[in-house]
């Protein structure tokens, strides 16, 4: 129902809220940013310039400006379809600290504009050797305008518990818990979770990876790599689960490695899972998932949707 098919978008609406807005997006344009937007990086960073400025995809600015950026310290910004100010910057000549306060500093402004995240893409590397993006990422995301699952569930008396960048998705609205790491190491707290987290909890999960190292790049041989993975994993989460437990598989959106262009795909994604009532099938709205969570902990008034039946 979203008027996006970025990550918020779809994780919001998964979480019982559809975006209740247009988002704002940059032009493909050179430059695609307004000159306000970039006098205010320069302004926070201490720096005379910033590079790129325009539409893009993360592997191909660090090729064209890494160089570039480690000689001047400038930052490189860019942008893509979705509604997004990245800023990219070498974690040890820029400094990781100093890139995350400038994108922590830069995101109430354009939050104000309704653009949904301001994403730190720390790398590290050489000209020589190459760069390459670290797990050091970190999204400063507008924060949700109205309760989330989440929030219902935090009220309710529950801990909610965040693998991966869920905390950053909902701005740490309602989240309680955060780790952080590698697919394979999130994988791992996922089911330190399942085994150990207090009964009447809620572990929200993002696997990160099937968007920033093969969707994105359409590595088509690799995304089929990581799926075969997670499905390997898949008998260790049920083994873990309590009598009781709910699981669900899902997907904010879809990254088609087959498709055009380097962007995000608007797709029907497959709603897999235990502890669903038996016979549950056909389709749902993203909001159904939600309401069945909700369901499963006992929530009153939680918002749009009716539990998966």
């Amino acid at each position: 129902m979203s008027p996006g098919k970025d990550t918020p978008s779809g994780h919001w609406e998964l979480a019982g809220l559809p975006v209740p807005f247009d988002w704002t997006y940059y032009p493909d344009a050179d430059p695609a940013f307004p000159p306000e937007d970039l006098k205010l990086v320069r302004d926070i960073a201490g720096v005379a310039g910033t590079l790129c400025n325009a539409h893009g995809s993360g592997t191909d600015v660090l090729e064209r400006f890494g160089a570039a950026h480690v000689r001047t310290g400038w930052p490189i910004c860019y942008t893509s379809v979705d509604s997004v100010f990245q800023i990219a910057a070498h974690e040890e000549s820029f400094g990781l600290a100093r890139l995350l306060d400038l994108c922590e500093r830069l995101a109430p402004h354009l939050h104000e504009k309704r653009v949904g995240r301001v994403i730190a893409r720390p790398f590290l590397g050489s000209p020589e050797e190459g760069f390459a993006r670290t797990v050091n990422r970190r999204d400063y995301a507008l924060r949700p305008p109205r309760p989330t699952l989440c929030n219902w569930a935090q009220a309710a008396g529950h801990e909610v518990r965040a693998v991966g960048k869920i905390r950053d998705i909902f701005a740490g609205s309602g989240v309680s818990s955060v780790r952080k790491g590698s697919d394979a190491q999130l994988m791992e707290h996922l089911l330190d979770d399942i085994r150990g987290a207090p009964e009447g909890s809620l572990t929200f999960a993002n696997f990160v990876e099937f968007d920033s190292l093969w969707g994105h790049r359409r590595n088509v041989a690799g995304y089929a790599r990581a799926l075969e993975w997670f499905d390997a994993q898949v008998p260790r989460l049920l083994d873990a689960l309590r009598p009781g437990d709910l699981i669900l598989f899902t997907a904010d959106h879809g990254n088609d490695p087959t498709w055009r262009g380097t962007d995000h795909t608007r797709e029907r994604v497959p709603v897999l899972g235990r502890g669903l009532v038996p016979g549950a099938k056909g389709l749902c709205a993203f909001v159904d998932v939600a309401a069945t969570v909700a369901c499963h902990l006992g929530l009153d008034d939680t918002g749009p949707g009716t539990p998966l039946t």
